[in-house]
């Protein structure tokens, strides 16, 4: 995948991929070529989600990503805002749609948009350097890349309604304490720990990792026998898979299993 604002590279395991925000002289900040490319990465994903096990975004040199590029929005025409804006909720709902485990890596600065990209991963981890806001009331207008939407389902909806209202930016411990990352990691160690996690995905069979994420993520939508509905429909695709027989044996034989995704 070749891009101008995105760098991807494979990890030594093969089926994780490391996906970079790079347009580092403003901080990974969100233009609409940034905005293109991440609905056609994302939009790639679900078509051949196969050939990945666990994605991994994080920022280039220090920021996560700053939200959203208000220099080029500066004087912009409102159907060209609108246009712009079409072309990011695509983005974020092709975010939304991938089956592949998103983790986010936050190694600096990430507000609005930015705090946003890290909401739609699966989870995330952040250095103690990073910086998080929900901070667009301060500049008169509001999240529009899901944020009111998974903000409060990671922290409770009377804190995010604080963060929006306010605007004010919040550390990492913070972001901890209050769900919405997993963990918070020395700078140095951001990464180890974040491919370490990675690679704990990428050994499990990718089929019923896939079908999990899908039962965990409409368990916030459905009454909990609805839910569990889905879940019991979601086991039962799993009962005919080579991987499912691949797990059985491997455990009665002592050994690790091979997974293929079959």
């Amino acid at each position: 995948m070749n891009f101008a604002t995105l760098k991807t590279e494979k990890h030594r395991i093969e089926s994780i991929l490391l996906v970079t925000l790079n347009r580092p002289a403003v901080r990974n900040a969100i233009n609409i070529e940034m905005m293109r490319e991440l609905r056609q990465f994302w939009q790639a994903i679900f078509i051949n989600p196969n050939a990945w096990r666990c994605i991994i975004l994080t920022g280039s040199e220090g920021a996560f990503c700053a939200g959203a590029d208000l220099k080029e929005r500066k004087n912009m025409n409102l159907d060209v805002w609108h246009s712009q804006h079409a072309v990011l909720q695509q983005a974020m709902l092709a975010m939304l749609d991938c089956p592949v485990p998103i983790i986010s890596a936050v190694n600096g600065a990430a507000f609005g948009g930015g705090l946003e990209l890290v909401l739609a991963s699966d989870f995330a981890y952040a250095s103690t350097k990073a910086v998080f806001g929900q901070s667009e009331v301060k500049l008169g207008i509001m999240p529009g890349a899901l944020g009111t939407q998974n903000l409060p389902r990671a922290c409770g909806l009377k804190r995010a309604k604080e963060l929006c209202f306010t605007a004010e930016s919040f550390s990492a411990i913070n972001a901890y304490e209050w769900g919405i990352i997993n963990r918070v990691c020395e700078p140095e160690e951001l990464m180890r720990e974040v491919l370490a996690t990675a690679e704990k995905i990428a050994m499990n069979a990718p089929l019923a990792v896939r079908e999990v994420k899908k039962a965990l993520n409409m368990s916030q939508q459905l009454d909990i026998k609805s839910g569990y509905a889905f879940e019991v429909e979601a086991y039962n695709r799993l009962l005919p898979t080579e991987d499912r027989e691949e797990g059985i044996n491997a455990f009665n034989e002592k050994r690790k299993p091979a997974f293929t995704g079959k």
